[in-house]
């Protein structure tokens, strides 16, 4: 081969892969902040090679995703649905993981309702569903519904009760200021309301949705049913004619007051020390009396700070979430964790 003939070579060569990069550029979204006071405000942060698109068209993709609370502006790849054993969760007979990454229970009471986060702009409860075996001295319980009060909003998310289940059905009903709304099954599906200070996005056909309340709250939600193996290997005793089903939800806060209370949110003060203990196989922590509520969108326990959304004169940068840590490793056990920010 000549000279000329190898240096045409090459720079074919060059000119191809610089298509292709170019093509890859070309396919990928951008993410930004929208609040000032975020580093990445107003910035454009190209998405990851490895989740290119904020809305995949595949369900099972992950999505690119831009913690604005983070100092480090930079995207990242992310599930849809929630993670049992990351911060923010509660799932199961309700297992909570809290903001300092210790795992914990509480069990509530069946049919009663108790807030789970509450601050000067934002309350968020949950109602209780169970059942307690003829020789069982406590009620097994599981989250059924959200109610989640901001500003002169009320919204709430159920999970609708099944003799079995249906993957095929969806299981989730939803409300806004008491009307009931009926957002069409599909990926994607969305629902916002008029001011824009809501919305809801189906993240599979059925039975996962994320809850957005820009600059204060993402809600991810998913209903699954009491399997009758969770049934036989914790002696449930679930009845054939209900299958529990009930939600699985992680909160992704954004700029709680240092003051926030709920069996969830005062894990998000700054000088918080859990009473859960480490090591611990089921660290259970109680307060029943203080956080329930009279209904799924009353704002009324004894320790609730939501005032209809006033502006609080004390809001801090330091319970800020940095990320959504993973800690599925050390959570499997159901132990305590720590994870640290």
């Amino acid at each position: 081969m000549s000279i000329s003939s190898r240096n045409s070579l090459i720079y074919l060569l060059v000119l191809f892969f610089a298509f292709c990069e170019m093509q890859i550029i070309a396919g990928k979204d951008n993410q930004t902040c929208i609040s000032r006071k975020s580093s990445c405000f107003g910035k454009k942060v190209a998405c990851p090679n490895e989740c290119p698109q904020k809305l995949p068209s595949d369900p099972k993709a992950k999505v690119c995703y831009l913690d604005c609370d983070s100092p480090i502006c930079q995207t990242q790849c992310k599930t849809r649905k929630p993670n049992c054993n990351d911060r923010g969760s509660a799932c199961l007979d309700p297992r909570f993981v809290g903001a300092d990454g210790i795992v914990f229970y509480f069990h509530g009471r069946r049919n009663e309702h108790f807030a789970l986060v509450s601050d000067v702009n934002l309350q968020i409860n949950a109602r209780f569903i169970g059942l307690r075996p003829a020789t069982r001295t406590r009620d097994y319980t599981w989250i059924q519904a959200l109610g989640v009060l901001f500003g002169s909003h009320k919204f709430t998310i159920e999970a609708i009760p099944a003799a079995s289940w249906n993957d095929e059905v969806d299981h989730l009903k939803f409300s806004h200021n008491g009307k009931e709304l009926a957002i069409p099954d599909g990926y994607l599906s969305t629902w916002q309301c008029p001011q824009n200070q809501l919305r809801i996005g189906r993240t599979s056909s059925k039975n996962s949705v994320t809850i957005t309340l820009p600059e204060v709250a993402e809600i991810f939600v998913n209903v699954v049913p009491v399997t009758n193996e969770d049934s036989r290997i914790h002696n449930y005793q679930i009845p054939e004619e209900d299958c529990f089903a009930h939600l699985e939800v992680q909160f992704k806060f954004h700029g709680l007051s240092s003051k926030v209370e709920g069996i969830l949110g005062r894990t998000y003060q700054p000088d918080f020390q859990n009473p859960a203990k480490l090591g611990v196989a089921m660290a259970v922590v109680g307060g029943e009396d203080k956080y329930r509520t009279t209904s799924l969108v009353s704002a009324d326990c004894g320790v609730c700070l939501f005032d209809g959304g006033k502006e609080s004169s004390e809001k801090i940068n330091s319970v800020s979430e940095y990320g959504l840590l993973d800690c599925t490793a050390a959570a499997n056990s159901g132990n305590g964790i720590v994870c640290r920010r």
